[in-house]
């Protein structure tokens, strides 16, 4: 009673009604993106360029965002999930037909001269969604994982019109990994991907795509119904993806072909579409323990990197900031996922974890593929890296993201003492 008492006397009201906030998390967050803007500052240095200062300025809205989400009660947004929904699907229909076109895709709308991309929003609105529907029903039954699939797939299929693969790659990652939180079993996710599984190793490694194949018939034999029918289906499945990659393959075009595979081998084609990961390997490796020091990159200031203050971002950190820089932004989003995991297992129902879990999806996935990209253990596929990347649309949905979750840790049952 008297620290209650403290707390109402000396501190402000709307810092008071914040005490179940998860400081960590915003402090490690806040910290990422004044980074961000320092990292997209150096890549600019020639160019005289605001987008380092735009940065910094959405990241301020953004947190105002999160310090009034965290205050509003999340839960209110379970009973207005289909309204939600709606709006996020009239959006990406508004882009297909008003949108405007940059970089191949038709992603953005200006609203008021500045460029709002809704696909990023998007993320956000499914994230809401599937939440509320896992929450009434859990992912125990094919019936409602179906329907999740149902309800993703219609976003989804806006927003590959566009085309934009790289959210469209984020929306299967927040949809697998909020069925998992929600009971799904293990059994079922492997089953789900295994026939992308079985389409790369059909072009790799031919006997191991028999064999995954059988294995995928075991796991179907051992946790789906209809046992013999399950099991065939999944093996044939798996075999038609095999035979289906192949076939498409073979219709892909030389530089199709190179979008997918040049990571491997960059140097095939050094000035063109392996030119951008040379860059970034370069610019990375000269780092090497404690970096060139701030604005003392020579392929960041004199912008050998193509995009780099977007998607290439990481490579500017690994060159001025070094090995142990680069230890650390990973260091600081192993802790973000860690908290975001006990902030959804410290909510008081279903729905407040899984908009966790789904931010932490949404979040763990672009990174996970970013910093693979920009070191060249994945193809390039336009997926920025949350918080440190400059793009105001994706800066903003980070934020909102977080603000909902820090609402469901200022919201958590109190700790008895």
């Amino acid at each position: 009673m008297i620290l209650k008492a403290v707390k109402r006397r000396y501190l402000p009201l709307w810092l008071s009604s914040l005490s179940q906030v998860d400081w960590l998390l915003l402090f490690l967050i806040i910290g990422l993106t004044s980074l961000g803007g320092l990292m997209i500052r150096s890549t600019e240095l020639l160019e005289g360029s605001v987008d380092w200062w735009q940065h910094w300025l959405f990241g301020a809205i953004g947190l105002g965002l999160v310090l009034i989400l965290a205050q509003w009660r999340y839960e209110n947004l379970m009973q207005w999930h289909w309204l939600t929904y709606g709006i996020t699907n009239l959006f990406l229909i508004a882009v297909i037909i008003i949108g405007v076109a940059a970089n191949g895709a038709q992603s953005w709308i200006n609203i008021g001269g500045f460029n709002i991309q809704p696909s990023e929003f998007a993320k956000v609105g499914l994230i809401i969604t599937l939440a509320a529907l896992l929450h009434k029903k859990e992912a125990i039954t094919i019936p409602i994982v179906l329907r999740i699939f149902g309800v993703t797939a219609v976003p989804w299929v806006l927003i590959m019109l566009q085309p934009d693969l790289g959210t469209g790659l984020v929306f299967g990652a927040i949809t697998l990994g909020m069925l998992y939180w929600s009971n799904m079993p293990l059994g079922w996710l492997i089953l789900i991907l295994s026939p992308l599984v079985s389409a790369i190793l059909f072009n790799v490694l031919p006997i191991g795509w028999i064999v995954w194949a059988v294995i995928m018939g075991v796991i179907a034999w051992l946790t789906l119904p209809l046992r013999f029918i399950a099991t065939m289906g999944a093996i044939a499945v798996n075999i038609t993806a095999g035979e289906l990659s192949g076939l498409l393959w073979g219709l892909l075009k030389d530089y199709q072909k190179d979008r997918l595979t040049l990571f491997l081998e960059p140097e095939k084609n050094p000035l063109g579409g392996g030119y951008q990961l040379i860059q970034s390997r370069i610019a990375i490796g000269s780092g090497e323990l404690w970096g060139r020091g701030l604005n003392h990159g020579t392929q960041t200031n004199l912008n050998f990197i193509p995009e780099q203050h977007t998607d290439f971002i990481f490579s500017a950190v690994g060159e001025q900031l070094g090995f142990v820089g680069s230890i650390a932004v990973l260091l600081s989003f192993w802790l973000i996922f860690w908290r975001l995991i006990i902030i959804a297992c410290q909510a008081k129902e279903n729905f407040g974890s899984l908009l966790a879990i789904g931010m932490l999806s949404m979040i763990a996935f672009q990174v996970i593929v970013n910093i693979c990209m920009t070191v060249g253990l994945a193809p390039i596929t336009g997926i920025p890296l949350p918080w440190l990347s400059y793009g105001r649309s994706a800066l903003l949905t980070n934020f909102i993201a977080l603000g909902l979750v820090e609402s469901v840790a200022n919201y958590r049952p109190r700790k008895r003492f």
